[in-house]
């Protein structure tokens, strides 16, 4: 019983090692957008060696023009040109997305005015609207009612219709263009 109890319990542990050897070949690394990345697979090659936070143990340093497969393939001034190009695509990556970010700044910008500039034009139309409506009834010759300051109800006299006549042709001239 005892020997079926160990058998067991180092079956179980070495189940439990074989698992966790697994975890040891983790790749992590910060990706281009500054998130930290976790992988069994080696970063791509545009990470630069600094950004590689985590090697898997069988995984040693390998830099551009160290290796012995890059030094067999490639000669040694277009290895270490490679690392400038990748720079210069970073730059020009860096470049490129604070353009992008300056033209959806500027898009957003254009949209914010022509939605204030609808706004206006359509406030505009509306007072339009309501002094072509004032104006007729008080053309027309219809006695127009008004509330005066106690609440009373009263009608308008000449010279209080003469007054809001010219009040509404304002209106009419600057608004209806």
């Amino acid at each position: 019983m005892d020997f079926k109890l160990v058998s067991r319990a180092l079956l179980l542990a070495f189940a439990g090692g074989s698992f966790a050897l697994t975890a040891f070949a983790q790749w992590q690394w910060i990706d281009k957008d500054g998130r930290k990345v976790f992988s069994d697979r080696s970063p791509p090659a545009e990470i630069q060696e600094k950004n590689i936070l985590k090697r898997p143990s069988g995984a040693g340093q390998v830099t551009a023009g160290t290796s012995i497969q890059s030094t067999a393939v490639l000669p040694a001034a277009p290895a270490s040109a490679a690392p400038n190009k990748a720079d210069g695509l970073k730059l020009s990556g860096k470049d490129a997305q604070l353009e992008a970010k300056k033209k959806q700044a500027e898009e957003e910008e254009a949209a914010k005015k022509k939605d204030e500039e609808e706004k206006i034009a359509k406030a505009k139309a509306e007072n339009c609207e309501r002094a072509k409506k004032g104006l007729a009834s008080l053309q027309s010759g219809v006695r127009i009612a008004v509330i005066n300051a106690k609440g009373e109800r009263e009608f308008m006299d000449d010279t209080a219709r003469a007054g809001e006549l010219k009040r509404l042709q304002g209106i009419s001239s600057s608004d209806c263009k």
